[in-house]
């Protein structure tokens, strides 16, 4: 899909990111931070993965935004069934990304929003209703709204040094031991790293705030909608192999790509 093609549907695209974050909103606000939050644990063995009734009620409402609205478009979603769509356009959700955060009352969780056109996403959306931010990225750029306020452009900041980088990752515990040496390897070499900010972190790196997130383990709903988010602002996102980020697996974001590069070399050098 060109350019061109895009900003022919991108008005109608956006207004539907919109309805969808609404909709999945008007689910996940009442039940935040309740004390009759039901959670359940998706994982065997011991480990803990958790969804809570938020995260179905709130994708099962997605969806019905896009039966009415976009009906022949395709849905890959975290907690039901893939659709197969007629028109080219896959609509891609996670209705609580941050589920973790979610329960602890940790306001770092979000809704994520993509739409891809073959593989990779042309539109993406970050919402976090309860501080009321909302954030999104296209062809033409990214944009920031908290509240009623007006929209604004956000743009990636220009950190020439390793050295001087801010990193984020969900969990210190990234992937496998090899790729836990790996990310170590850059921990070792930026200013900061800070953990447990789950898709947020995307959002403030594209938002001029920090420089990268690096993670492992991630599904396509996971960084889809965040990818769109931070090249629409003028960042890097790729695999640690330095190619196509749109299936998940492990992922590095940047700034730029002066300290992507340097990321990068550590991540394959250990």
């Amino acid at each position: 899909m060109t350019r061109e093609d895009f900003m022919g549907d991108g008005e109608e695209l956006l207004a539907v990111a919109f309805a969808l974050a609404d909709a999945a909103a008007q689910i996940t606000l009442p039940q935040f931070r309740a004390p009759s939050l039901m959670v359940e644990n998706k994982a065997d063995g011991g480990n803990f993965d958790p969804v809570t009734q938020a995260d179905k009620a709130a994708e099962l409402a997605m969806r019905a935004v896009l039966a009415a609205r976009r009906p022949d478009d395709g849905i890959l979603g975290e907690e039901g069934e893939n659709v197969a769509g007629s028109s080219g356009y896959t609509w891609v959700l996670d209705p609580i990304d941050g589920t973790r955060a979610f329960l602890s009352g940790v306001p770092s969780w979000g809704t994520l929003i993509a739409v891809n056109h073959g593989a990779a996403p042309i539109l993406g959306m970050i919402d976090q209703p309860f501080t009321a931010e909302r954030f999104w990225g296209d062809a033409n750029g990214a944009q920031y709204q908290r509240g009623r306020g007006r929209p604004q452009p956000i743009r990636v900041r220009n950190v020439e040094c390793l050295k001087d980088a801010v990193l984020f990752s969900t969990f210190p515990e990234i992937g496998t031991p090899a790729d836990r040496t790996a990310f170590e390897a850059v921990s070792a070499a930026v200013r900061l790293t800070r953990y447990g900010i789950d898709c947020y972190a995307y959002a403030l790196l594209a938002m001029g705030q920090i420089d990268l997130v690096i993670e492992a383990g991630l599904h396509p709903y996971d960084i889809q909608g965040p990818m769109a988010v931070v090249t629409g602002a003028g960042g890097i996102v790729t695999n640690w192999d330095g190619g196509p980020a749109e299936a998940g697996g492990r992922i590095i974001a940047a700034a730029n790509r002066r300290i992507y590069a340097d990321a990068l070399e550590l991540l394959n050098s250990v």
